[in-house]
Parts: structure tokens; sequence; C-alpha cells
């Protein structure tokens, strides 16, 4: 189903359809809230979506479209360019150039930046992108038309390259980029580099895509996170399409924290493993950047939802009591009972003996160890405990009993948000985010955040 692209501007900053194609459809629904958050949270994240903003004057349609400046590079309405953006401004040594593909509507509207690899060895983000670069997504008559687009996307599939050119996590220097925004130009290299990306192309974006995956040693299900008390990152979120979001502010000094305080709205997509290339997460990552372009009316066509959303503010860890070598039997995206035995432990070093991991209850698991050490005390799963909405949920299981994805088995049914079901997961998050209990294990690098 297509709609006209030629839409109106709401107040609080979006795009949004004009007329309207079915009786049912509000032209300006509010956000929606989960009903079951806790009352404190919910109160904070309704106050938080009341607040307004007046149109950008940059999306007015009287004055028409006018060239996206990138890089000091003129991009001419209703067409794609690549340019090349160096990480580093130097006259000698390497600068590291970045592609970055940029498609830039006939028709006034948001900046959407979508980013890969800030963590180089992060490569379901790299691929989603080169895909959604390529002939069967982008141009004449594709999902990305720039004839019939409106407003500017940019593409970088690679950001952290010298990262991506060593199979590593890090910059050169060792450092987290996703720790240091938004750099300053006179530090060490990784806030060099976070600077110049801050001011090229975070600062001019209106909302910003950033896809992940788990750091060494675990994967994570395809999933959102986001700050669901920020507006502009709420209304994206709940657009990408999939089925559990992680109410969470994001790491210090990450991407995702930093733009959501400069007002730029920006989730984080987290699915499969380092240094792997995940079918199912690469194609549920494609889905949900298409989504955000058909929710924000950048491009023809409905955003697909979910039959239902996990809404969590906080989860629990499956632990290890033994050491030795563990097998995980219930892989990301299981849903479980609570007793079950979802890994076992055995040591070589003692033949013969092994013993089983439990789940302390019913729930997701949207996280699992991938790395076989393990110590008394290892997580080696991250659950989120479902105690409302069971029935919907397990509608939506395979035969081996784990979740299927949104996005990963074609386009659902088309249906309105407020058909979706949220089912919230109360609670709080161990250490302050999502990732902190998987800390430093077994000897690998692995830092206390995957995002």
């Amino acid at each position: 189903m297509s709609v006209d692209v030629d839409g109106e501007i709401s107040s609080d900053g979006e795009t949004v359809e004009s007329p309207a194609p079915r009786a049912k459809r509000r032209r300006h629904a509010p956000l929606k809230v989960a009903n079951q958050l806790s009352p404190k949270r919910r109160k904070e994240i309704e106050k938080a979506l009341k607040k307004k903003s007046p149109t950008p004057k940059k999306w007015s349609r009287d004055s028409g479209q006018k060239n996206h400046i990138f890089a000091r590079k003129r991009i001419k309405p209703g067409t794609i360019r690549q340019v090349e953006f160096n990480l580093l401004d130097v006259e000698i040594g390497e600068s590291w150039p970045i592609p970055v593909t940029i498609v830039h509507g006939t028709r006034p509207g948001p900046v959407v930046t979508v980013l890969g690899a800030i963590h180089g060895n992060e490569l379901v983000g790299p691929l989603a992108l080169t895909y959604l670069c390529g002939p069967n997504f982008l141009g004449e008559d594709k999902d990305i038309d720039p004839s019939v687009f409106t407003g500017t996307l940019r593409i970088v599939p690679i950001v952290n390259l010298p990262g991506y050119r060593r199979q590593s996590r890090y910059i050169t220097d060792g450092r987290d980029l996703n720790r240091n925004f938004p750099g300053r130009i006179d530090s060490n290299t990784t806030s060099r580099v976070a600077n110049r990306i801050w001011n090229t192309l975070i600062e001019g974006s209106d909302h910003i895509v950033d896809l992940h995956t788990a750091a060494p040693g675990r994967t994570n299900m395809p999933q959102i996170r986001a700050n669901l008390a920020h507006p502009r990152s709420n209304r994206i979120a709940r657009a990408f399409g999939i089925e559990a979001i992680l109410d969470t502010v994001g790491p210090k000094g990450s991407l995702r924290r930093t733009a959501n305080e400069a007002k730029i709205g920006c989730i984080t997509y987290e699915g499969g493993g380092s240094n792997e290339a995940d079918p199912e997460s690469v194609q549920v990552a494609i889905y949900g950047v298409l989504n955000v372009l058909r929710s924000l009316r950048m491009i023809p066509g409905y955003p697909s939802r979910p039959p239902f959303r996990l809404i969590a503010s906080g989860s629990t860890w499956i632990r290890s009591d033994q050491g030795g070598l563990l097998d995980v039997l219930a892989p990301a995206g299981s849903f479980v009972e609570e007793g079950e035995i979802v890994a076992t432990v055995t040591d070589p070093e003692c033949p013969g003996e092994s013993h089983n991991i439990h789940t302390p209850s019913r729930g997701l698991l949207i996280g699992t160890a991938t790395h076989p050490f393990v110590t008394a005390g290892t997580p080696i799963g991250h659950l989120l405990p479902v105690v409302r909405g069971v029935k919907t949920l397990r509608k939506r299981l395979d035969i081996e009993g784990c979740l299927i994805i949104c996005g990963s088995d074609g386009e659902p049914p088309w249906r309105e948000d407020d058909d979706v079901e949220d089912i919230a997961i109360e609670g709080e998050w161990s250490g302050g985010s999502p990732d902190a209990e998987w800390g430093h294990q077994s000897g690998l690098d692995i830092e206390e955040e995957s995002e």
C-alpha cells in the first residue's frame, strides 16, 4: 500500500501524511506510552512527550528544496551522490576517508543519518547499509527513489574505518569511539575523530539510526535501545518496527546519549555478534531503517508494525555457578520458563561431571554468551522477565520456541499503532545499563557495554 508523500508538518516537527487514507486514522495521533510502565517512568515519558517544538523552517515547503551541503560538497535535489569524508584532517599520514552515500530528495524534510561500524568489528551495520546503497533498494522506482524522496538520507556503512580494517572495536589508539562524543579537536586520536564526526555528520541531522552488534563473547537478539522520554527518539524507536525496545539513556560519551542531549533523535539497533555476518540481524536492520523512513514520510508507504512490543526498563541475569566449558541450549531469542535448563557446564579436568544452568524466571532471552569458558558468576544469558502478555508472545514463537522477529519473515500485515500491544518489562538495569553485567570475561577484551 502506498501513500502520497506530500505530507504536512505537525506541531512537534514530524511529517504526517495528508489527507488520511482511512477514516479511523488520526492525523495528529499522540505518541503512545505503555500503560504498564512503572508510574514514575510513565510520568517522565508523558511529561517529555507533551513538550512541543516549532516546525523547523528548513522543512517548509513554501520555499522549495535547496541543495544539501556536506563536507563542502553540494548535492542537488533529486540526486544520489557518494562523498568521501576524512576522519582526520591531516596533510601527511592516513586521513581514513570513509564513503557517505547521500540521497537528497526533491522535497524539504528531515535529515536522517544511518551509521554502521562505530565499533569496527561489528559487521551487521556495514552489511545492511551496503545492501541499502545497492541497486535493489536505491534508485529509480526502488524503495529509496530520489525523485519522490522527502528530506535527506545519509548512509555511512563504516564509521570506524581503522578499527574495521584491523577487525577491532577500537580506534588505533585503543580507545572506544562510542565513549568519546562529542570529542575534542585538540585531544587524543579517538577524540579528534569523534569531534569531526560530530561536527559534520551528527549536528546537521534530525534523526540518527546507529547499527550495532553485541561485543565479543556474546550475541544479541535484534532489539532497539532508546531513551523513551526523548520524543524524537521515542517516535523512531517505535517506528523501527521490531518487538524489543530497551528504555535507557545510553552510556556516557555514547553517540546516542550525546545526540539526545543536543535534541537530536537517536536510537541504537543491536543484533547478532561481532566479527560475524548474522543474516537475520542484517535483514531486520534493513527492514527497520526503511520503516523509519516511511514513518517520517520520507518514502512512500506505511511503516510495518509488530503485533506487540516489549518495553523494558529492566532485566534479569542468568549466571553460571560453576567453572568450565559452556554449552548453551537456548539461543538468543528463546522464550523460556522458570526453572528451564538453558545451558550446561562441563570440565574436561573432571570427566563425566556436568552441571545444569536454570532460568530464574519466565522470560525472553535477548542475549546469550558464545564464548565457552566460564567461571562461577559468569553471566550466560540476558533475560527480559515476562509477566504480562504471555499468550500474545507465544503466538510469535517458532517450533523451537524462539521469537520470530518482525521483518525476519517478510512484511507483516499493516496495523494501526493502537493495535500494537505494549507489554512492559519492569525493573532496573543492573549496573545502570543493559550490558554492564557482561564485564570483562575469560580474558576477552570486552567492554562493560556492547553499545
